[in-house]
């Protein structure tokens, strides 16, 4: 893979629609201060040459092993979404009325995405279900959009919080870890999508974050689950920032 050509496939399609969204710094409620970045709108893609591709009208990448994401995604120079890149957006888009089902903040659940079954495979972004529940986009308090961030594919996440140099899960998940206690109410509320409870030791997995296309209650902007890291599912992919 020529990463000098991946990274002007990136590029030249950033300049045709705005594919990544600012997202601000952001605080989590443990005190983490997340710095400012940009994530890509739409889950990574793959181009006929089998180059790295953000598009709203590809189906996202899966049946891809955490490593070759990583991998993926430094070639087009970008990086794998890391897990507290991952809280800033959950907890920004918990903050906003517009993505309760609800219309405030605490009422109804937040979307989940494409989680029911209407679909038989990972969509593309433009895809839109014909049940209403399943919205697919959110919106950061800046405006801007980010779609499937909960269900269509689940996303590989690289651990800076329990991992190790390689982003892998390396010690069990405390209490207080963010994690666990970014999420403003408790698993599988609310949609918040399903998390383990303290003490649970995935060491050696990778981090799974969000939802598929047939998760139902599990998928949320907080869910968070895990996969052997050779492991190449129809229902994992992964999303880029910078």
């Amino acid at each position: 893979m020529n990463a000098a050509t991946q990274i002007e496939t990136v590029a030249t399609a950033s300049a045709d629609q705005p594919l990544f969204a600012p997202v601000p710094e952001t605080t989590l409620p443990d005190g983490t201060v997340v710095p400012a970045f940009q994530v890509a709108k739409y889950l990574s893609g793959q181009d006929d040459a089998g180059k790295m591709i953000v598009s709203e009208s590809v189906a996202p990448w899966v049946e891809i092993n955490y490593h070759d994401a990583k991998a993926a995604a430094v070639a087009a120079g970008l990086q794998l979404i890391t897990e507290t890149q991952w809280l800033a957006i959950a907890h920004d888009i918990a903050s906003q009325d517009i993505n309760w089902t609800g219309g405030k903040v605490g009422e109804g659940s937040l979307f989940q995405g494409l989680r029911k079954w209407t679909v038989e495979e990972a969509q593309a972004g433009d895809f839109v279900s014909p049940d209403p529940d399943e919205r697919r986009w959110f919106e950061l308090s800046n405006g801007a959009r980010i779609y499937d961030f909960p269900g269509n594919a689940f996303s590989w996440v690289f651990d800076d919080v329990q991992g190790d140099d390689d982003g892998l899960i390396a010690k069990p998940f405390a209490a207080e870890s963010p994690s666990l206690a970014t999420a403003p109410y408790p698993s599988m509320e609310k949609g918040m999508g399903y998390r383990p409870i303290a003490g649970s030791d995935w060491s050696g997995d990778a981090l799974v974050r969000g939802g598929c296309w047939y998760s139902y209650g599990y998928a949320g902007a907080f869910g968070l689950l895990s996969g052997w890291p050779v492991s190449e599912d129809d229902n994992v992919g992964f999303r880029c920032t910078k």
